[in-house]
């Protein structure tokens, strides 16, 4: 099933929110069950790795299985945690900004980061949480009282994701026929990594200036599991002439992509698809999005290469060079590559990522 049927089996809107619009475009990505795959369902499987290999995108439903539930209703305690959060003065919000510490942990405030060619800039603002913050393997970070009083309801959301994250890894190291725990051994949920939930708030944009509000991008880790209720998040499919289509939220989903990790471990088997978020649309675009994210990256001393060990893995052509670098080092240059407060020179295109490595087009 994908983006284009009619949802009939499902509820279409989210309560108290305005009803995306019929009239636009929508991304094709399959609708995956955590049931299934958790159950070992071979047709599950086999759709779980079409979506790695042809956009990278997919829909996964959490509602059929008791640990999709659980984290549903984490997501939805969150929601709540990053209103709060952000109904904060500025001046609070600032005393966490992670520009002043050169880290991607804490606060970044809206217009900070360039969004296109053009120079305009962002239109949101977020919060990172540290994985190994919560979950006591590095000091606790600086935080605001609202976080601190979340710290259980963070962890347990944190847990249940990366859950998720293993058991997607499990699945695709056995269809690339890897040692067994390749890659999961690779995103140890206690070992140090730059893991982290993010709270994001996009307010109303002008009705006579409605834009780009997050540039278009891939993501620089392995594993991100999305929750949001609003439209705006957009993806550009394969193909020489594709457009931008709208990824509809859906109740009881969570919205999963893989990044540029899984392409570099995969020599571009695996697709980090450029992405980006515009206004919602329609009437939803008077509404403030909310969007909560855990981002699963690979352990910090991980090199980014070409994993061996399967047959699906294409071999390093001769006149191609593999850089030497680290998951750490990647994440902090791609994380702050486009700050327009820490970047004289801002390289938009490199610092969109592998997408135009990967890019091709589909046959």
């Amino acid at each position: 099933m994908d983006a284009q049927d009619n949802f009939a089996d499902i509820v279409n809107n989210f309560p108290g929110l305005p009803p995306f619009p019929d009239d636009v475009p929508i991304a094709p990505l399959l609708r995956l069950s955590l049931g299934k795959l958790l159950a070992g369902d071979k047709a599950e499987l086999e759709r779980l790795y079409e979506a790695s290999v042809d956009i990278g995108f997919f829909y996964l439903d959490l509602q059929d299985c008791e640990h999709g539930e659980s984290l549903l209703g984490d997501a939805d305690g969150l929601f709540q945690v990053g209103e709060s959060l952000f109904k904060l003065s500025l001046e609070e919000k600032k005393k966490y900004d992670f520009s002043a510490q050169n880290s991607y942990f804490g606060y970044k405030g809206q217009g900070v980061a360039v969004v296109d060619k053009q120079g305009n800039l962002d239109r949101n603002e977020f919060y990172n949480i540290s994985k190994d913050d919560i979950m006591g393997i590095s000091d606790p970070l600086p935080a605001p009282e609202v976080l601190h009083q979340s710290r259980d309801l963070t962890k347990s959301f944190m847990q249940g994701s990366h859950a998720i994250v293993s058991l997607i890894l499990k699945i695709l190291n056995d269809k690339l026929s890897l040692p067994e725990g390749t890659l999961s051994n690779l995103h140890r949920l206690q070992a140090v990594s730059g893991d982290q939930v993010r709270f994001i708030k996009a307010p109303p944009q002008p009705v006579d200036d409605r834009r780009t509000a997050l540039g278009q991008h891939t993501d620089f880790g392995s594993v991100t599991v999305l929750f949001n209720r609003l439209g705006g998040l957009q993806v550009l499919p394969p193909g020489a002439d594709a457009e931008w289509v709208y990824v509809r939220p859906l109740p009881g989903h969570a919205i999963v992509n893989l990044g540029d990790a899984m392409v570099k471990f995969t020599n571009g088997l695996f697709r980090s698809n450029i992405h980006r978020v515009a206004a919602p649309p329609g009437i939803q675009g008077d509404s403030t999005r909310y969007s909560l994210v855990y981002f699963a990256r690979p352990e910090d001393n991980v090199m980014l290469r070409r994993l061996d060990g399967s047959e699906l893995i294409s071999p390093i052509e001769d006149d191609q060079v593999e850089e030497e670098i680290n998951s750490k080092d990647w994440i902090i240059r791609r994380a702050l590559g486009r700050r327009v407060d820490l970047v004289k020179d801002i390289d938009y295109e490199k610092s969109a990522g592998t997408e135009q490595m990967s890019r091709r087009i589909k046959v």
